[in-house]
């Protein structure tokens, strides 16, 4: 079946709410007029329960069938980013220094969408948790949201998300089994030399000529340390040392991202990290620490609730069901790591790019999502005889 009806028909309310949203965009936790929007909408559509404040700003509204069966997960993120707006729309942010540039607003549209439908519906046995969740951007909102219990406290047996895709055709989906997002990690290396004068460098320890050698040696990992076919990104993006043309600084700093699949990649990334810090520093008589931080872990889909909203999503429009992976993150790996679902992309068209400026979610990319939300209640939980 393609788009439904009903939802069609709710493409001006879709579309008024989103612009809405993306006039009042809020970064990481600080969501509350979003949350705020959210939770009047929900008691307007007559869901059953509304649990707010939630891992700080999160919601989670249950909706229940007409018959008593399992409880799903369906999650939206409602963050924005701090960047400043240059679209020139009538509806561009109002809140300075704050954009939704990566289509949170359009996620909140499309699940509020399916709240609507399906409260009016409630056309499925067993219940719905909508859960809208804050800090996807780099504030880890999921875990906070998981941490709180939400999995165990709500009986969510499997749990599933949309992102939109610039680039790819209005309403088309796409993902794949098993990993579809990276691990992003971050490192930092702190390098002390001995400063001087630039005419007597032999009178210095120079924190300069380690930093570019251990960036050199860095770049061997990807090449020389780890299986080709294994997917790994290390890219450093940062190094600062000296403030003027003829003064070698005292010290130095190394600073990149690790993107990975698998958790044993990512440890021999760390390993030699560590022993290129270490044996490099030696090497150049300086001393020199690694500061490595974990980030969002690899967005891993079940391959069974993968194939199954993947065949959803193929009754609203096309879908790819083995799509390439992706070297971005996504916050909803820790949902993930709870409960077995999927994480899908859904297209927004020929669009700006994420996290561009000039980038806008697209209004006809709404329905296509509420469609996908609701039509995967229905067939998850399906009323039987």
């Amino acid at each position: 079946m393609p788009v439904t009806n009903a939802i069609a028909a709710m493409a001006p309310d879709l579309a008024a709410w989103r612009q809405h949203l993306h006039t009042i965009p809020e970064v990481r936790y600080d969501t509350h007029r979003t949350a705020a929007f959210v939770a009047q909408k929900l008691r307007e559509f007559g869901v059953d329960e509304i649990h707010e404040g939630i891992g700080q700003t999160g919601i989670v509204a249950i909706i229940n069938g007409q018959k008593t069966g399992r409880t799903i997960g369906l999650r939206a993120d409602m963050d924005a980013l701090p960047m400043t707006e240059e679209t020139g729309l009538p509806y561009a942010s109002q809140s300075p220094g704050a954009m939704h540039a990566c289509g949170h607003d359009g996620h909140t549209t499309m699940l509020l969408g399916a709240a609507r439908h399906l409260t009016e519906t409630r056309n499925f046995a067993g219940r719905v948790a909508l859960i809208f969740q804050p800090a996807e951007e780099g504030g880890a909102g999921a875990k906070a949201m998981r941490d709180a219990g939400i999995f165990d406290t709500f009986q969510i047996a499997e749990v599933y998300a949309l992102h939109n895709s610039p680039g790819t055709p209005v309403g088309d989906f796409y993902t794949t089994p098993g990993p579809i997002m990276a691990a992003v990690d971050e490192f930092t290396i702190q390098i002390s030399g001995k400063g001087g004068h630039g005419a007597t460098p032999h009178a210095t320890v120079d924190p300069i000529s380690a930093a570019v050698s251990m960036v050199q040696a860095i770049q061997t990992i990807v090449s020389r340390n780890h299986y080709a076919l294994d997917d790994l990104v290390i890219s450093v993006t940062q190094i600062h040392a000296g403030t003027v043309f003829n003064v070698i600084p005292d010290s130095a700093s190394i600073n990149g991202t690790v993107r990975t699949f698998d958790k044993a990649v990512q440890a021999m990334v760390i390993q030699r990290l560590q022993e290129i810090t270490q044996g490099q520093a030696a090497s150049f008589g300086v001393t020199a620490s690694l500061d490595y931080g974990n980030g969002d872990p690899a967005t891993i889909n079940d391959p069974d609730c993968a194939a199954f909203a993947a065949s959803v999503a193929a009754e609203v429009s096309s879908c790819d069901a083995n799509a390439t992976r992706e070297m971005g993150a996504e916050d909803f790996s820790y949902m993930l790591e709870a409960r077995p679902g999927a994480y899908l992309f859904v297209g927004n068209g020929n669009s700006a790019g994420l996290h561009h400026p000039k980038y806008d979610f697209n209004d006809e990319t709404s329905a296509y999502g509420a469609s996908f939300f609701s039509r995967l209640i229905e067939r998850a939980l399906p009323m039987g005889t």
